[in-house]
């Protein structure tokens, strides 16, 4: 998938890496991974990883995900929440899907702050990639936000985000993490169909315990 340049690149920065990206690194993964399984121990892993990514990214001038990280740990606490507490009728969240309606409002509203933020970024700022830098932010804002409601399409949104942020990686020299997305877009497909098996599951219970 990677030129024979980027793929000498990737193993001298993995052999210059610090210890703080290996760490956020394993910690993303296992975030991913537990999220797929609906453990709500993936808040604790995301929140880690992100405090990490936060001086990370801000090191190489990526400054709109630099400020997502913060997002991340406010929405990582949230997700936490969402999670572990049964709503105003005394049941857990479950996986659902949103309306078209909805999916609309997302793409329109990511769009026009793309557009915006994008615009602010490389007129005033000295940011890398500024509209590719603000469409994976804020792509990624509305997709988090979709985790912790456990909107079954967010792993839909992910394969855009994450592909789109793997080139984004790859021009600011961040080889490992750009390959660690490469991974996440496997990830994510996956994640989808065993979370559409457990709303499929879910659909049935309900109409199970009715007929008995």
């Amino acid at each position: 998938m990677f030129s024979p340049e980027i793929r000498e690149a990737i193993a001298q920065s993995m052999a210059a890496m610090s210890l703080w990206e290996v760490a956020a690194v394993v910690l993303a993964l296992a975030y991913l991974l537990l999220a797929m399984r609906e453990n709500i121990l993936c808040w604790y892993a995301a929140f880690a990883s992100t405090g990490i990514y936060l001086f990370l990214f801000w090191d190489v001038s990526l400054l709109m995900e630099s400020a997502l990280q913060i997002f991340y740990l406010v929405i990582a606490v949230y997700g936490w929440w969402q999670w572990r507490h049964p709503n105003r009728d005394g049941e857990k969240l479950h996986i659902h899907r949103w309306s078209a309606a909805m999916h609309l409002e997302a793409f329109a509203g990511v769009g026009a702050l793309t557009l915006i933020f994008g615009y602010v970024l490389d007129n005033y700022t000295s940011a890398a990639l500024p509209y590719l830098d603000s469409f994976t932010t804020w792509g990624a804002v509305v997709t988090t936000y979709m985790v912790t409601r456990k909107v079954l399409e967010n792993w839909l949104y992910w394969i855009v985000i994450d592909g789109a942020a793997i080139y984004l990686y790859i021009d600011r020299g961040m080889y490992l993490t750009a390959l660690l997305f490469v991974l996440y877009v496997v990830l994510v497909v996956i994640g989808f169909f065993q979370w559409y098996a457990l709303y499929r599951r879910q659909q049935v219970e309900p109409e199970q315990a009715l007929a008995t």
